[in-house]
C-alpha cells in the first residue's frame, strides 16, 4: 500500500458516519483532537523503537502514518502539499536545510 492509497482510505471513511467510522469520528472532534492522536502515537512508535520491538515497531508505524493523514486531512492538507515540500529539500543537505528555518 502506499501512502496516497491510505489517503484515499482516510478521505473515503471522513465522509462516513461517525458512528460507523472511527476516522469520522476522530475528525469530528477537530484537528486539535487529530493532533493529539498523532502525537499519541508517535510517543508509542518512540517507545517501541527504544525497546528494539521491530514487530511492535512496525504497528505503531502504521498507527503513525494513519494518524498523520488524518491530522493532514483535518486541516484539508494534501499529502502531496507534503510530498512537495520534501521534494523542494532535496539536494539541499539536512544541515543546510534546517539553518535555513532558523529566524
Amino acid at each position: 500500500m502506499t501512502l496516497e492509497e491510505l489517503e484515499a482510505i482516510v478521505a473515503a471513511r471522513a465522509s462516513a458516519s461517525p458512528d460507523d467510522s472511527w476516522t469520522a469520528k476522530l475528525l469530528a472532534k477537530g484537528p486539535e483532537k487529530c493532533a493529539e492522536k498523532f502525537g499519541e502515537e508517535a510517543v508509542e512508535a518512540i517507545i517501541e523503537a527504544v525497546k528494539g520491538d521491530r514487530d511492535k515497531l512496525a504497528s505503531e508505524g502504521a498507527d503513525v502514518l494513519f494518524h498523520f493523514l488524518v491530522m493532514l486531512k483535518a486541516r484539508d492538507l494534501p499529502l502531496s502539499a507534503v510530498m512537495e515540500e520534501l521534494a523542494r529539500r532535496q539536494g539541499q543537505s539536512g544541515i543546510a536545510e534546517k539553518a535555513s528555518r532558523k529566524g
